[in-house]
């Protein structure tokens, strides 16, 4: 399972610890863009870095290949998504995974894309 990165941010919050046991349990992979989506915000504190890559480092990255490319492209021909989005979605697709997400609307018209809230099965 791919894990979209607003599910990262809030499994590094005191209030989120279930979503942080459920994620060490049942996530596999994330997309690089993941990756420059979390750890590059401008205002990130210490304490979240660390945070943010103790996770990271425990999921495996999966890079942008020209078939992620050619599938994101064709995707946002299709409809308006942030080029963040798209790039998680094509990943997925390329690599046939599940994505979790706390962001549904973004990705749920996206065919052959199987989406899983894991927010919507625990009380945070």
């Amino acid at each position: 399972m791919l894990i979209d990165s607003n599910l990262i941010i809030y499994a590094t919050q005191p209030a989120y610890i279930k979503l942080h046991r459920w994620l060490i349990k049942n996530a596999s992979h994330y997309s690089a863009i993941t990756r420059l989506e979390t750890l590059g915000y401008p205002r990130l504190q210490e304490v979240e870095k660390q945070a943010i890559a103790t996770i990271l480092d425990s999921l495996e990255m999966l890079m942008m290949t020209e078939a992620t490319l050619e599938i994101a492209i064709n995707l946002r021909q299709q409809r308006k998504m942030s080029v963040g989005d798209v790039l998680i979605a094509a990943t997925c697709l390329e690599h046939n995974l599940p994505l979790a997400t706390a962001n549904h609307i973004d990705f749920e018209k996206i065919a052959d894309l199987t989406i899983y809230n894991p927010l919507n099965d625990m009380t945070v």
